[in-house]
């Protein structure tokens, strides 16, 4: 089978927006609560920074715990590794995750501004530049037969869409609204003549939207 890109458990407000305005070291999301966006994940069993037994089961647990599954790979803009603009002055920023990184596969940060790999625990940063297409095919030679995961933000997901690259989504959209910020779309409805798409509801409030290619 071929290789899929992937988007997985990508997380918009009800009015659309996958991050709020004027983030920073303190807000990676801006203005937005990632505790209210992100509660449905965080309250699982299978939440990968649980610390604490116990969580839910059920569907939101099951997305929550297909987020790694046959991903050999990982694209994400250079807003979702971290909050600064233009050239690199330092090269200690190493991403919003710590030592344990939760991706466990070579990742491609797309950038302007290229700076050297570097490595921690089992994932490997490479910092690229170029065109969706081109950065899509180094992380699927880097995948090898598994698929590569589209990790986001909002901007970048909208290259892929918009250079029709995007296989599956897998978007949960979250009661809150923000009101502004970096848009993912003003409605599920704009994708509908590329993809087919069920939602699915969650008890815990939130709506997963399935899309896959028409």
């Amino acid at each position: 089978m071929d290789q899929l890109l992937r988007v997985q458990n990508f997380t918009v407000s009800g009015d659309g927006f996958g991050a709020g305005e004027n983030q920073s070291f303190e807000r990676p999301f801006g203005h937005a609560d990632p505790g209210e966006m992100f509660a449905w994940a965080g309250a699982t069993a299978s939440w990968p920074m649980r610390t604490d037994p116990g969580g839910s089961r059920g569907l939101d647990d099951y997305f929550t715990r297909d987020f790694a599954r046959n991903i050999g790979a990982e694209i994400m803009g250079r807003n979702k590794f971290g909050p600064q603009r233009g050239p690199w002055e330092d090269h200690s920023w190493r991403g919003w995750w710590g030592d344990e990184p939760p991706f466990h596969t070579p990742v491609f940060v797309m950038t302007h501004h290229e700076r050297p790999s570097f490595t921690l625990s089992d994932t490997t940063f490479h910092f690229v530049g170029g065109d969706p297409a081109t950065v899509l095919e180094q992380a699927r030679d880097a995948a090898g037969s598994k698929d590569v995961r589209l990790g986001g933000g909002a901007t970048t997901i909208r290259q892929f869409l918009d250079a029709d690259l995007v296989d599956t989504m897998h978007v949960v959209v979250s009661p809150v609204q923000l009101g502004s910020g970096v848009r993912l779309w003003e409605s599920p409805d704009e994708l509908l003549d590329r993809f087919h798409l069920e939602v699915v509801p969650s008890p815990s409030g939130v709506a997963h939207h399935l899309f896959w290619r028409r």
